[in-house]
């Protein structure tokens, strides 16, 4: 039944952005279908967002749209399969190089609005890490499951092998990341994992670099980037000199060689001095910032994922994970979830009369509750404006408790990255036992929830706004002849944005 369901639900988007024809690409993320389209003016986006499956749309590098977490893992394959089954043709009176190349100009103008050189290279390296999400979300749980066992002293024979589950992904983390790195940015993808398992190499301790003598794994995920980029680029530059007839021999070796060497005498190094400040500084943000702190990072996450930046923070996530066992910022960054759950729910019960609104909200909340945000703000609180703002006023409260709570000596991370909301209790990690972060996490939650919702439901809508959005349906007038001017005829004389919207 359900594999109908998503079968149809394909159906019904496919002719919605123009027909297999118009796309040349399909992806998808946690929450989102990612599509390559070669004409975006034949997208009809109001008959999509009307789609009951549709949570949002948004008009970024690619055309993505917001399904939802499980929803999208099912019907992106659906869709795959019924633009393999047409495959794209062009007009007979249009040649395939007419077309690539009006493709090309239409995306990049509609990619030139947010294509600042610093926002396209936060998001190529986050795209290095979004594919190790699933990985580092199961060997946190299991890694949580484990501390839990410990402290209970259950199961004391399947610790070890819990440990192991959990630790063997995170011990060699810096080589997928090389190999993510190398093929996001157009080099060979496992001379990026060579030259980033230098770093986790054991006998790197026998090395000695600016005095000091090497650790396995010093510099982390940021060494193994660092690492990655270079060996692209060497090997870009070599395969340009070198003679077709020794590539296949040379150009590895020299792209590992020279990559491997700076690696160890000078990256390993600085980068670890560089995670070394970001773990420090992290900890002196909880020790010292606390509620300022936590109200400043709670406060501005919704607009990073707005603008799809959040995954930026992921090498520091990883870092942190990597140093200290959890990430102290995401426990913070996770409030602006709450803010907008808060902001939604007021937004539901201020908006009795709009079918439409309320019928998205319901859809989007159980995500919105599981840390999944993006249909909540691109379905509800973006597009309405003010309430965006009041959701980023209840995380930023959300965030402050948490921050508070941790100068006061409690502070929480999370042993992973990925979760949040209430998915994010199982990964919760702390000094004072998971009792203790539980209930601290908690009051953070319940006052995004609550500071969200309140802002909201007081300063979230203008007189104007209420009248458009939440203007009841006209009572139906008695039965009478057309054209008498009554009540009940069509033309009531109402405004057309008075109206209530159609569900």
């Amino acid at each position: 039944m359900s594999n109908e369901k998503d079968r149809a639900t394909a159906r019904a988007i496919l002719p919605l952005v123009g027909g297999a024809a118009n796309i040349h690409s399909v992806a998808h993320c946690m929450t989102r279908m990612r599509l390559g389209l070669n004409d975006r003016s034949l997208v009809d986006e109001d008959a999509l967002r009307a789609l009951p499956a549709v949570l949002g749309v948004v008009d970024d590098d690619t055309y993505q749209i917001v399904l939802g977490p499980g929803t999208v893992a099912r019907i992106t394959p659906e869709l795959h399969r019924l633009v393999a089954q047409e495959p794209p043709r062009a007009d007979p009176a249009t040649s395939a190089e007419d077309l690539a190349r009006r493709g090309a100009e239409l995306r990049a103008e509609a990619g030139a609005r947010n294509a600042t050189p610093v926002k396209l290279l936060l998001r190529r390296v986050a795209n290095v890490f979004v594919p190790l999400i699933p990985a580092l979300i199961g060997c946190g749980i299991v890694a949580g499951i484990n501390g839990a066992l410990t402290n209970l002293g259950w199961a004391p024979a399947l610790v070890p092998a819990l440990t192991a589950i959990s630790s063997g992904f995170m011990s060699l983390l810096a080589v997928f990341v090389g190999y993510n790195t190398a093929k996001e940015f157009g080099g060979t993808p496992v001379l990026g994992g060579a030259v980033a398992c230098v770093i986790v190499y054991a006998g790197v301790s026998k090395v000695e670099a600016f005095g000091h003598h090497l650790a396995p794994g010093q510099g982390g995920v940021i060494g193994a980037l660092g690492a990655a980029l270079l060996a692209v680029q060497v090997e870009r530059w070599t395969r340009r000199a070198m003679p077709d007839a020794l590539d296949v021999l040379l150009t590895p070796t020299v792209t590992v060689l020279v990559t491997g060497l700076v690696t160890l005498f000078g990256l390993m190094f600085l980068a670890g001095e560089v995670s070394t400040a970001i773990g420090d500084l992290a900890t002196w943000l909880l020790a010292h910032g606390g509620a300022f702190a936590g109200l400043v990072l709670g406060g501005l996450f919704l607009p990073l994922v707005m603008l799809g930046l959040h995954q930026a923070l992921i090498p520091i996530h990883t870092t942190l994970i990597a140093q200290q066992g959890s990430t102290v910022l995401l426990p913070i960054l996770a409030m602006a979830g709450a803010g907008q759950v808060g902001c939604a729910v007021a937004v539901y019960v201020r908006l009795r009369h709009n079918p439409s609104i309320r019928a998205t909200i319901r859809s989007a909340l159980p995500a919105g509750f599981l840390g999944v945000g993006e249909p909540l703000i691109y379905g509800v609180s973006l597009p309405l404006g003010r309430p965006f703002v009041t959701a980023c006023l209840g995380g930023a409260c959300g965030g402050a408790v948490v921050g508070l709570l941790g100068q006061l000596g409690t502070a929480i991370g999370s042993t992973a990255i990925g979760p949040s909301g209430w998915a994010l209790f199982p990964l919760l990690a702390g000094s004072h036992g998971f009792a203790v972060n539980a209930a601290v996490y908690a009051a953070g939650l319940v006052t995004g929830y609550a500071a969200g919702f309140l802002a909201t439901y007081f300063f979230g809508f203008t007189k104007g706004m209420l009248a458009e959005l939440d203007a009841p349906a006209p009572e139906p007038g008695p039965d009478v002849a057309p054209g008498n001017g009554s009540s009940g005829s069509a033309d009531d004389g109402l405004p057309e944005a008075g109206r209530p919207s159609p569900a």
